[in-house]
């Protein structure tokens, strides 16, 4: 048994609890959660720390197999710049590759975080995630703008998806790299259980091609050397064209959601789906130069989640700077509720909240220790040290 005290226990559900205790057995699983003085604490040896202790995070978008690219593309070039640097300079000797997803695996672990939601298009990060102490959800991304393909792009993704089993679904992969037919398709072929994580509105030259067929995706294609021809001008926002032909009853991730608006919340909201909305403050800064409107977001507090993206679009993968850059440009919204945000609903978007992401009898969270809060403020010196 490991006894581990700190100044404030934030379990994320229930009270803060000041100087509590929270015992766990050799795995790591909660056995009880005493507060200071409880009886069965006399004559147990208790590790106090000063600051915070919070359960692990939950990275709910990453794509680890592109850590090789880290510091590869340009900032603020846009996405569909971005895009093109990715796809043609993501390249890379296989040993590199796997040795730079080793070092992100530990990156992450180091940085407290639990659980990720990760993102592939090859098995290159089968055997670190068995190895991990890090539990992942990966999904497989779909992606084709050609009819006659849609297919065979979908039993592709089976092939791979099935080395990541039993944590794995296929997901198509944007809006702007998916036709009409390979969604339509796509909710044919899938059932219920399959968790769905879908790139959304991460630059305004998305809607522009959803809303008036024009913008930097038509350039993206004719450079990259693909048809366009699926696409037509549907007079409203991407989300609005693709939705309604997305599988209904399936649990669903939007990430990104930088241009995102009210009345395409509004939309997603009256559509009655299972859906949460991950933001990735660094990797909007990094490529758009721009964060979504986070405040639009409120009303659907307990459906808000955190990721990190990839190292191809950020500088690190730390949800604690990811909170960071979301307090510094939003100071109304409380670390309490951006805690919940980076733990328990990405636990609950990925199926794992059984498991993790709050501090409860019978989890296995691990913990982590916030150190320099100022009044459970986060600022910017605020440092983590993962003690589980």
């Amino acid at each position: 048994m490991r006894y581990i005290s700190a100044s404030t226990v934030a379990p994320v559900v229930g009270s803060l609890i000041r100087n509590g205790v929270v015992a766990l057995d050799d795995t790591g699983t909660i056995i009880a959660i005493y507060e200071e003085g409880d009886p069965h604490l006399d004559g147990v040896e208790v590790e106090f720390y000063a600051g915070v202790l919070i359960p692990g995070f939950v990275n709910a978008h990453c794509h680890i197999e592109l850590s090789h690219m880290l510091g590869k593309t340009k900032r603020n070039m846009g996405l569909p710049v971005f895009l093109s640097e990715v796809m043609t300079m993501r390249e890379e000797s296989q040993e590199v590759i796997l040795d730079k997803i080793a070092e992100a695996d530990h990156m992450m672990y180091e940085n407290g975080i639990q659980a990720v939601g990760d993102h592939v298009n090859t098995d290159h990060s089968v055997q670190v995630k068995k190895k991990s102490k890090i539990i992942y959800h990966t999904f497989v991304e779909v992606m084709g703008l050609v009819k006659e393909e849609v297919q065979n792009r979908i039993d592709r993704a089976r092939d791979i998806e099935f080395f990541f089993e039993p944590n794995a679904s296929i997901t198509p992969h944007a809006p702007y790299s998916c036709s009409k037919e390979l969604f339509k398709t796509f909710r044919k072929v899938v059932g219920t259980d399959n968790i769905l994580s879908i790139h959304n509105q991460e630059s305004d030259e998305e809607n522009k091609l959803f809303r008036y067929k024009s913008g930097g995706f038509l350039k993206f294609y004719e450079k990259m050397g693909m048809n366009a021809d699926s696409f037509k001008a549907q007079a409203r926002n991407s989300i609005q064209s693709y939705l309604p032909y997305t599988p209904v009853s399936n649990r669903l991730i939007l990430v990104h959601n930088t241009f995102t608006s009210l009345k395409d919340i509004d939309f997603v909201q009256r559509q009655g789906r299972d859906v949460y909305y991950c933001l990735c403050p660094k990797a909007n800064l990094y490529i758009e130069g721009k964060l979504p409107k986070i405040l639009n977001f409120i009303p659907s507090n307990d459906r808000i989640v955190i990721g990190t993206d990839s190292l191809a679009s950020n500088d690190t993968l730390n949800i604690l700077e990811e909170l960071k850059a979301i307090a510094a440009e939003v100071s109304q919204i409380d670390f309490l509720q951006l805690l919940k945000w980076a733990t328990i609903n990405g636990a609950k978007a990925l199926g794992l909240d059984a498991q993790l992401g709050s501090i409860e009898v019978g989890k296995r969270p691990g913990l982590v220790l916030l150190e320099g809060m100022e009044d459970l403020h986060l600022v910017d010196s605020v440092t983590l040290r993962r003690l589980v």
